[in-house]
C-alpha cells in the first residue's frame, strides 16, 4: 500500500478554512458596522426630519399665539365699543325724558299747586311744592299717578299753615323708563 501524507493536505485545508472564516468574518464584521452605521444614520436622519417638524409646529404655534393674543386685544376692544355704545344709546334714550318730564309735570300740576324745588337721583323724582289746600296735593298725586311717565307718588310731608291755608307738601315719585317705541313717537312728534 502506499503510503500517502494527507497532513500537509489537511493543514492546507485548514489554513484555507481560517482563512476563509478570517475572511468571512471580516465581511461580516464589516457588513455588520455598515448595517449599524446606516441604521443609527436612518435614525439620525429620523431624528433631525422630525426636530424639523416640531420646530416648524413650534413656529405655528408661536404664530397662532401672537394671533390669539391679537384676537383677545380685538375682542376687549369690542366689549368696550359695545359698552360705549350701550352708554350712547342709553344717554340717547334718556335724552327727551327730562323734555318729557318737565313738560308732563307742567301738564299734570293743577291750578292752586305750585312747585318749589324738583330733586333727581336715577328714577326718583322729590317733588316740593305749595297748594291751596290738601285737597289739590290730592289732585295733584292723582294726575302724576295717572300719567305714563310717573308711577308710584308717595306724599312724603304735607304741611298746612293755620293763618293762611296754604299747604306744604313734599312727594317722592318714580319715574317710568322709556320705552323705545315712546321715544321714537315722542321725536317724531316734535
Amino acid at each position: 500500500m502506499a503510503k500517502i501524507n494527507l497532513l500537509p493536505w489537511r493543514e492546507e485545508q485548514r489554513r484555507q478554512q481560517t482563512k476563509q472564516f478570517g475572511v468571512t468574518a471580516l465581511v461580516t464584521g464589516l457588513v455588520a458596522a455598515g448595517v449599524v452605521f446606516a441604521g443609527s444614520k436612518f435614525a439620525q436622519n429620523k431624528i433631525d426630519y422630525q426636530q424639523s417638524r416640531n420646530d416648524y409646529m413650534q413656529r405655528e404655534i408661536d404664530k397662532l399665539k401672537a394671533e390669539l393674543k391679537e384676537i383677545e386685544e380685538l375682542e376687549s376692544t369690542k366689549s368696550n365699543l359695545l359698552a360705549r355704545m350701550d352708554i350712547i344709546q342709553e344717554l340717547q334714550t334718556k335724552r327727551p325724558q327730562v323734555v318729557h318730564t318737565f313738560q308732563e309735570l307742567a301738564e299734570r300740576v293743577p291750578e292752586g299747586a305750585y312747585l318749589l324745588s324738583m330733586k333727581q337721583d336715577n328714577d326718583k323724582l322729590s317733588i316740593e311744592g305749595r297748594a291751596d289746600s290738601n285737597a289739590r296735593v290730592s289732585t295733584l298725586m292723582r294726575n302724576l299717578d295717572a300719567s305714563d311717565w310717573f308711577k308710584q307718588p308717595g306724599l312724603e310731608v304735607i304741611q298746612s299753615a293755620k293763618n293762611s291755608g296754604v299747604s306744604t307738601f313734599k312727594l317722592r315719585l318714580s319715574q317710568s323708563v322709556a320705552k323705545a317705541d315712546d321715544t321714537q313717537l315722542a321725536v317724531s312728534d316734535e
